[in-house]
């Protein structure tokens, strides 16, 4: 089942916080993403109800293994567009961002290629 691009945003935002800051709450997340407080507990609790995601009594939210591995699978593709733009010219910024449209849209098969044309071996 695919799930929504807004929900795999949120999960690599929470990948990249931990790997960032070591824990992650949902204000981390709501900062991070310039979102409201209210619009996050809602899209935690949803991703939490499909078990993407466990928050413990503290609030701290872990990646449960499908999150994990959308979390993974959006921020590899996001690396890898966004170095590609950046080493074709783009300004860095506009990379990133362009990149961030573009990974959840891209096919799996063009992205296999991509890789290889980038000689990244396909995992």
């Amino acid at each position: 089942m695919r799930i929504q691009e807004s929900a795999e945003n949120y999960l690599e935002t929470i990948l990249v916080l931990k790997n960032r800051l070591g824990q992650v709450r949902s204000i981390d997340i709501a900062n991070e993403l310039s979102f409201s407080k209210p619009s996050v507990s809602v899209a935690m609790k949803n991703l939490r109800q499909g078990g993407y995601i466990e928050v413990d009594q503290e609030g701290y939210i872990s990646l449960l293994n499908k999150g994990q591995e959308i979390a993974d699978r959006i921020y590899e593709r996001h690396q890898l567009l966004s170095d590609w733009l950046t080493a074709l010219g783009v300004d860095p910024k506009v990379a990133a961002e362009d990149a961030c449209r573009i990974e959840h849209v891209i096919s799996a098969e063009t992205f296999s290629a991509l890789k290889a044309h980038a000689g990244k071996p396909d995992t």
